[in-house]
């Protein structure tokens, strides 16, 4: 059955909710605010990923803005349904098919979307598949599937490993792969830790249900194109950006260099003092570059600039001032 809430960190102007889909499972989301447009913050794929977890800092600023902040969990994470006929079998796919059942369940018709590592491959794949169902969107850390070789990608770490291999049940464990994720450890508190572990225990399963579909989708033409982005990210015109920490170890700046270079439509920016989530590192600064772009659809100059916009190429129009 679905897991409680029992245990979720305290959060306050945080409210934990659960929605049944179209499929009959039982969705878990954190939300925040009543009125506005609506605005998706999607969480990244380590063991104890979550809406919680991943957009803390996020949701209760935006909800105060003017905006409804919704951050469900994706199946395999969080409290997310565990029954295994709810299991991510499809990997990715999966997950789209959940946004997809997620945004009908709650009547949204439309929103402004941003998402983590995960999220952010996410988020572009429901951008490229529903266009009609976004405002604008925001990846953070957003390793955007098939534009780079992989053979020219360098990390100091396997993701393979720290999200498959890494995590035995304990805490010490989850402090292990959520370090190297977030710059400020500051922010790493016990009370995170034993939500992860907690989370991660219980999606075990499921976890690998995803990441066994994952796996399966590059041999199967029918699945692959299903999740194909490149080709179709570049044709979507809604407003745009990707945030990039500096001093990300997860997945080295140098990557994301690579990636702005096959990407000549989409602005970068280069945040100092952030690491793989950003909005954990840095959310004064994230906070008002949602802010302002969900808004406005561009960022103040001096937004922008404190953003550490990329100066590898000229800047694209539009996009600030």
């Amino acid at each position: 059955m679905p897991l409680t809430s029992e245990g979720l960190m305290p959060h306050p102007g945080i409210a934990s909710r659960y929605v049944q889909l179209a499929d009959g499972s039982i969705a878990h989301y954190m939300t925040a605010g009543e009125t506005g447009p609506a605005v998706l913050l999607l969480h990244g794929g380590i063991p104890g990923s979550s809406g919680l977890a991943g957009a803390r800092f996020q949701l209760t600023f935006l909800g105060e803005h003017g905006f409804r902040a919704y951050a469900p969990d994706f199946p395999g994470y969080g409290l997310a349904d565990t029954r295994p006929r709810y299991w991510p079998m499809l990997g990715r796919l999966s997950h789209l098919r959940f946004l997809k059942m997620f945004m009908d369940a709650l009547a949204i018709d439309k929103a402004h979307m941003t998402g983590n590592s995960m999220g952010s491959t996410n988020t572009a794949l429901f951008v490229v598949s529903h266009p009609e169902r976004v405002h604008s969107y925001i990846l953070v850390a957003g390793n955007i599937p098939g534009y780079v070789d992989p053979a020219r990608v360098k990390r100091t770490l396997s993701v393979n490993a720290v999200n498959r291999e890494w995590f035995d049940g304990t805490t010490a464990s989850m402090r292990r792969m959520v370090e190297p994720i977030i710059y400020r450890h500051e922010t790493i508190t016990d009370d995170l830790l034993e939500m992860r572990t907690k989370a991660a225990i219980a999606q075990r399963e499921s976890l690998k249900a995803y990441h066994a579909g994952n796996d399966r989708l590059p041999s199967d033409p029918n699945l692959e194109q299903a999740v194909r982005i490149r080709g179709r990210l570049e044709q979507i015109t809604h407003p745009h950006i990707l945030l990039w920490g500096a001093n990300d170890v997860l997945n080295p700046v140098t990557n994301a260099y690579l990636q702005e270079d096959e990407t000549p439509f989409m602005q970068y920016f280069y945040p100092e003092e952030c690491g793989h989530q950003g909005q954990t590192d840095r959310p004064d600064l994230l906070n008002q570059v949602f802010l302002e772009f969900f808004k406005n659809g561009r960022l103040s100059r001096t937004t922008a600039d404190a953003a550490g916009v990329s100066k590898r190429r000229p800047e694209l129009p539009g996009i600030i001032g």
